[in-house]
């Protein structure tokens, strides 16, 4: 696997960009020696510098932790690995037996999480980060989810009030960015309309969009938009390419339930029916293609992927620098389940 240099940043970066969800407990609580085995085999299935997406939502900061911890005793050198910090979060005491930032998600958490997000704030949640990540100190930030904050307005005035909120706090990276302390700054966000509004206020080197550029939806105005990226080379991480594991057969569609009997999500499961069809077609995983598809478009600097499973480490990476068999790409044409117009993948 060769490293591309990452966007306006002096970084080099590989194809695949490992997920830190799972070492923050996401749903289910991993022993530390699967949280050790995970973390080394990461390092045995990519050449370094490895590359690794954390924040400190992810368990109230669980993950963080973890990283500094194992990094540490698998003797990692902190120029062998690049650590991505989505900044909102920031690490409190735990009052109740349930943290209350995200009740329901997170397992055996010992501290709850507070939403900083402003200009002194996301310098308070950069300084908690880098407290728990001891001397691998994160080269890459960004805001996490200020398409979620912009949402949670109440009306325009607030929404114009959490606006100058999420400006003020890239204020703030910027100047970290300008005085050597990161080396780049980002986005990350599920709602890639916000990135492109975001866009329009703050200097990024890098975008991280999560269930937006996929097999499934490709739509012309978000492709005329990661084209603009490119060209004016800003990197691009693309994430959560399978929506949250519905392409491969889960039951959630970008992190909800899905509702057989919503108009809307009848359409994605004849879509996914159809998608799987022709998958079985030609003897190719789902998960293979989808990923495949992911990385196709030239502004994809990296994918981020994620597993809990150490075992799974090697296929997943494969997904990412494999071609699959290009008839595919011309079924799914015919199928009508890909833009017919999109002209990035090996046919």
């Amino acid at each position: 696997m060769t490293h591309q240099k990452f966007g306006n940043t002096t970084l080099d970066m590989p194809r695949v960009v490992f997920g830190a969800t799972c070492l923050g407990n996401l749903f289910v609580a991993m022993t530390d020696e699967q949280k050790l085995d995970l973390i080394r085999e990461w390092f045995e299935q990519i050449p370094k510098p490895v590359a690794i997406d954390t924040a400190g939502k992810y368990g109230a900061g669980l993950s963080l932790e973890v990283l500094g911890r194992d990094l540490a005793a698998l003797n990692i050198n902190p120029d062998e690995v690049i650590i991505s910090n989505k900044l909102a979060w920031r690490r409190t005491p735990l009052e109740g037996t349930e943290p209350t930032f995200e009740p329901g998600v997170w397992v055996d958490l010992k501290h709850d999480a507070v939403q900083d997000v402003s200009h002194d704030g996301i310098l308070r949640c950069h300084e908690d980060g880098c407290r728990m990540l001891g001397e691998y100190t994160p080269k890459l930030v960004s805001v996490h989810d200020p398409d979620e904050y912009l949402a949670a307005a109440s009306n325009t005035e607030d929404r114009n009030r959490r606006l100058d909120d999420i400006c003020s706090a890239y204020r703030a990276l910027e100047k970290l960015r300008d005085a050597g302390e990161v080396a780049g700054v980002g986005i990350g966000a599920k709602d890639w309309r916000i990135v492109r509004e975001l866009d329009e206020h703050c200097r990024f080197d890098w975008v991280m969009m999560a269930n937006s550029f996929t097999i499934m939806h490709h739509p012309p105005e978000l492709l005329d938009f990661i084209s603009s990226l490119h060209r004016r080379n800003i990197a691009l991480i693309n994430s959560a390419v399978t929506h949250g594991g519905f392409l491969v057969g889960g039951k959630f569609l970008d992190y909800r339930e899905i509702d057989p009997a919503d108009a809307s999500d009848a359409k994605c499961l004849e879509w996914r029916q159809q998608f799987t069809a022709a998958c079985q077609q030609f003897d190719l995983s789902p998960y293979d293609v989808a990923v495949a598809f992911g990385v196709s478009h030239p502004a994809v600097t990296s994918v981020a992927l994620s597993t809990s499973q150490a075992n799974r480490v090697g296929s997943m990476v494969a997904a990412a620098t494999n071609q699959p068999n290009p008839a595919i790409w011309e079924e799914l044409r015919a199928r009508g389940l890909i833009d017919s117009h999109y002209d990035h993948l090996n046919c």
